[in-house]
């Protein structure tokens, strides 16, 4: 795991630059801190890491080892060399249309490396101070639980049995991983290996690190995201009727209906909730049952996402409240 690319991911989302979703309780809290008037301005972090594009590789080097500090990584980030801080930054900003032009691009451009590097460095440990060291604690024990659950099915059925469920976005054949809807890139391991590291707040996308000299990476979303941040309890007054829901249709029932804001497949919702795929279909049956949920074909799968009925049964409290 890496306190330090869960921090930079972290930023996306108090952004915009990823939507919060199941973050949204976790963005409520820090907000107020974000809309002060002396609050850091993140913009050069958000402009290195582009919803689509290049983000910098030195910003976040794959971790040597399953625990990873977050000073350690913040050394490692600092120590990178000039030549390539200013090289991967071009090729960032080049990647993304009118990045260089803004202020914030000139400024990454035209200043001295050096003193770039040590600008970002600085963001960096602000944003993990305010934003994540907070909530580390949680975070990780979710990252934790996701390596342990991980490595009990390697050591159960090896590769096979690892890469059948690990992502949806993942498929495992002949040898070959492949991400679905990824770009062109391609490594051969030679033995090099394989690091495999859970994000909890780079939770919609399966991320590929193939460039030299990085140690060959795949992040994908934590398995059990839609657990990190507890519900209130069902007794408690709510302004999301998401407690209200579940007295009336069941915790988990209510967990999958409002959390389905976009269309998502059986094995995505497993995934996210930490659920049996199986669990999570007999679930979905009922919710379609219902008039809430409908299942759509989308190339080879079938996509859930809220009717009508679902999405007011969901918004039902919220629209009361206003």
């Amino acid at each position: 795991m890496s306190p330090a690319f869960e921090t930079l991911s972290a930023v996306r989302v108090t952004t915009g630059q990823q939507p919060p979703d199941h973050h949204r309780p976790w963005l409520d809290s820090v907000r107020p801190l974000l809309d002060r008037p002396d609050a850091p301005d993140l913009r050069p972090l958000t402009l290195l890491q582009p919803r689509r594009g290049y983000t910098p590789d030195f910003l976040s080097p794959p971790p040597t080892g399953p625990q990873a500090r977050f000073e350690d990584e913040l050394t490692r980030i600092a120590a990178t060399p000039p030549a390539q801080v200013r090289a991967e930054i071009v090729r960032s900003l080049r990647e993304t249309p009118g990045a260089a032009e803004s202020a914030t691009g000139r400024r990454l451009l035209l200043g001295d490396p050096a003193e770039v590097l040590q600008l970002i460095t600085g963001l960096i440990r602000t944003a993990w101070t305010a934003l994540v060291e907070p909530v580390w604690p949680q975070v990780r024990a979710l990252l934790d639980a996701d390596v342990a659950f991980q490595s009990r099915r390697l050591a159960e059925g090896g590769l096979d049995r690892l890469f059948a469920e690990l992502h949806p976005m993942l498929r495992w054949q002949g040898n070959v991983l492949t991400r679905v809807c990824g770009e062109d890139d391609h490594r051969d391991l030679d033995g090099e290996g394989l690091v495999l590291m859970p994000s909890a707040f780079k939770w919609q996308e399966v991320v590929v690190i193939v460039d030299p000299p990085w140690q060959p990476t795949v992040v994908y979303p934590v398995r059990g995201l839609g657990t990190l941040w507890p519900s209130r309890s069902a007794d408690a007054p709510t302004t999301d009727g998401t407690a209200a829901l579940a007295r009336l249709i069941g915790r988990t029932r209510a967990a999958l209906l409002t959390g389905l804001n976009s269309p998502a497949s059986t094995q995505f919702l497993a995934h996210r909730y930490a659920l049996a795929p199986g669990t999570v279909s007999e679930h979905l049956t009922i919710l379609r049952d219902a008039g809430f949920v409908v299942g759509e074909r989308h190339r080879h799968e079938i996509r859930y996402r809220r009717t009508d009925l679902g999405t007011a049964a969901a918004n039902a409290q919220r629209a009361l409240s206003r």
